[in-house]
């Protein structure tokens, strides 16, 4: 049987709720979903915190399979599309990836991120 661990890192927002930022199973990092947090405020700005959670997982965005994308509009996805597409640019690879409009995300902002990586 394999290992679970948690993962925490001061470089990206604790969780806002009673879970993990990441947990480690085997070879496998489960990433929660990421908002645009500044660990510190925890106000919103421009950008994401999943690269510091993977990294405190000992894993990368090289490492990604697969991401789900949390869009408040999906009006948005075409610039969502820009950012992803940049943010993996460093990648052999990319990800496969599910993206979907919900009603509300967390801190009312307008995308959220979550991956799995090994």
């Amino acid at each position: 049987m394999s290992t679970i661990t948690s993962v925490s890192t001061s470089n990206a927002p604790s969780a806002i709720g009673p879970y993990s930022q990441a947990i480690k199973a085997g070879e496998f990092v489960f990433v929660s979903g990421c908002i645009p947090l500044v660990p510190s405020t925890m106000l919103i700005v421009e950008g994401a915190n999943l690269k510091a959670v993977l990294e405190a997982s000992s894993s990368s965005v090289g490492k990604v399979v697969k991401t789900t994308v949390f869009l408040k509009n999906m009006e948005d996805f075409a610039t969502v599309n820009k950012i992803y597409e940049e943010f993996f640019s460093g990648s052999e690879h990319k990800p496969a990836r599910s993206a979907v409009e919900v009603a509300r995300l967390p801190k009312d902002v307008l995308f959220e991120i979550e991956c799995i990586a090994g």
